[in-house]
């Protein structure tokens, strides 16, 4: 297999737009994606409030936009997608996304909006690994994502069930509809038979990864947020997942979606095998932040049953109305009991204590133009 490329930078809070824009120029996004073609922007709302580490950060969403129009991808469109756990449109609010589809006029449909788009069959020329079993009645995805470019904004953090998430696990939510928990028990090679999905019907697929505030412990959520100040960028979903797992301190070969996808050939997941440019290539290989994922309350109850004792009993519990039980009691524990008494505090102090806090801070107010330095497209 030919060696993969992933493009790893330091970046400030000040240069980070004209940052962003040089770590896609080294990661040749302009070469992978077809500039006649529409570029969906599928960001990462791993929760609607803006927990640090857990969501595409307006900098990062900002500074993709900016390299896509300067390397003459200006048909630009950003597809939003709904969980039992998230909320898009308060996802989008808050986390400062509105603003910026204003500034740069960037249209944001919707896959759960039939006005927007329209679920169809698709039967995969790839082999699949586990979706025709999860959904006999047959695999179905979004009519818009067709013949179109996708540039993924995943963050650098750990998950509860995938130990780490990036690039192929963003795709989960653009491509799979609310029924997507089916999958949670195979949830490695549903990610597999995802990325074999997307290299089908897009025209160009990119990854820009932010790891300004990585998030160690039980992700996507509940975490501890660390600062990194990294950057990563590829066309190589698996590679800058696995470049991304072994920078938190995991061996990527291990990690059962990355080696599934190795062997497969949809993508890098060998560090050795993968090319890391940047400013200084041999230090992003020595770094090893030792995460570890960890538990909370609702990894807990999740591992139960998606892995557990009532595994056997899943299509009772989850395909059927009882799944409303879990759903309410996942809402109840994350937005009324984790957001107000812990993680609110965790969120306004790295706010105030860390200088990506008080640029997430300035993009609140409407005045993020006046720490940046602005790019010229």
């Amino acid at each position: 297999m030919a060696k993969a490329k992933v493009a790893v930078i330091k970046v400030k809070p000040q240069s980070v737009l004209r940052d962003t824009v040089r770590l896609c120029e080294l990661a040749g996004m302009s070469k992978v994606l077809d500039p006649k073609a529409t570029t969906i922007l599928k960001d990462n709302i791993s929760w609607h409030f803006p927990f640090p580490g857990a969501n595409t950060t307006p900098w990062q969403m900002e500074g993709t936009i900016l390299a896509l129009q300067k390397a003459g991808l200006t048909d630009i469109s950003c597809v939003q997608n709904k969980t039992v756990v998230t909320n898009a449109f308060k996802g989008e609010d808050l986390n400062n996304y509105i603003p910026l589809f204003k500034k740069y006029q960037i249209p944001v449909l919707y896959n759960f909006k039939d006005e927007d788009m329209k679920w169809v069959e698709y039967q995969p020329k790839a082999k699949m690994h586990v979706l025709p079993n999860i959904f006999p009645e047959g695999i179905f995805i979004p009519d818009y994502f067709f013949g179109k470019n996708i540039v993924h904004l995943p963050t650098v953090k750990c998950h509860i069930y995938t130990t780490t998430t990036g690039a192929m696990k963003n795709a989960f939510g653009g491509l799979l509809n609310t029924k997507r928990h089916y999958t949670h028990s195979w949830i490695h090679r549903t990610l597999v038979d995802l990325l074999a999905i997307q290299k089908e019907i897009h025209s160009g697929l990119f990854a820009i990864m932010d790891g300004t505030t990585a998030g160690n412990g039980p992700g996507p959520r509940t975490m501890f947020p660390v600062i990194k100040d990294y950057m990563l960028a590829s066309d190589d979903q698996v590679a800058i997942d696995a470049v991304a797992a072994k920078m938190m301190g995991f061996d990527p070969m291990t990690l059962e979606y990355i080696k599934v996808a190795h062997d497969d050939k949809l993508g890098v997941g060998d560090p050795r095998d993968i090319e890391i440019v940047g400013d200084d290539p041999e230090q992003v290989k020595r770094e090893s932040w030792r995460f570890s994922v960890g538990d909370n309350g609702a990894s807990m109850v999740g591992d139960f049953i998606w892995f557990g004792p009532l595994k056997r009993f899943q299509r009772l519990l989850m395909h059927t109305p009882l799944v409303n039980v879990f759903i309410m009691g996942s809402e109840a524990y994350h937005d009324y009991y984790r957001w107000p008494l812990k993680d609110k505090k965790t969120f306004e102090d790295w706010k105030h204590d860390t200088s990506w806090g008080r640029l997430f801070a300035a993009y609140e107010r409407g005045e993020a133009e006046k720490q940046l330095d602005q790019v010229r497209v």
